[in-house]
């Protein structure tokens, strides 16, 4: 295999030859909106674990810092999201969720994106009626709680399942943590997404 030197790609960044049979599949700000929200979702959980599950609230105390703990983390979840909209390989990312064709993102990954993207505003939305109950006077007290855990619950067993495939998936972790995975997995696992790289970096496969 061999790349052009000193291609550019379709964002203006440089490319590179890659002599150890690597392709970059995230960059910095995909890499840090993961980390961010993956970190305000685990303290989200969390918390409400402490909160809801009687054991751990009496293990763990302090109920009011909890609360306020688990306000503000939902709250900021979508932090990480906006701020990554500044990123023209972000949007980029976004895009590619968009289309049909599975390529950068398998089937899987689209479905679990959009139901996170749609989970996240309602959870949002049904948390703050439980916090300022005159935002919505028309929805009661306890239709908001109702909607809230049920998702919240829901929202619990799609994370761990997210969490095992990335588990049995060494190489996808390696990419969402150093940025780049190696050509033969992006071959097994995103055929196509590989032919769009070699094609917009200008690599010729012998």
């Amino acid at each position: 295999m061999r790349s052009t030197d000193g291609s550019t790609g379709p964002t203006g960044t440089a490319t590179r030859p890659d002599p150890d049979g690597r392709v970059r599949r995230f960059g910095p700000a995909e890499r840090r909106v993961h980390r961010a929200t993956g970190c305000l979702m685990l303290v989200c959980v969390v918390s409400a674990a402490c909160l809801y599950l009687g054991p751990l609230a009496q293990l763990v105390g302090r109920r009011a810092l909890l609360v306020t703990v688990h306000e503000w983390s939902g709250i900021l979840l979508p932090a990480p999201f906006l701020l990554g909209l500044r990123s023209a390989a972000f949007r980029a990312d976004l895009r590619r969720l968009n289309r049909r064709p599975a390529k950068k993102f398998n089937t899987g990954q689209k479905i679990y994106a959009g139901w996170i993207a749609g989970a996240v505003p309602v959870m949002m939305f049904t948390g703050l009626l439980m916090w300022f109950m005159g935002l919505a006077p028309f929805i009661s007290r306890t239709s908001a709680i109702f909607v809230h855990d049920l998702l919240a619950w829901a929202v619990v067993f799609v994370i761990l399942g997210h969490v095992r495939k990335a588990l049995a998936d060494p190489e996808a972790r390696l990419g969402m943590r150093t940025g780049h995975v190696s050509r033969s997995w992006a071959r097994r696992q995103h055929p196509g997404w590989l032919r769009e790289e070699d094609e917009e970096t200008g690599r010729t496969v012998e």
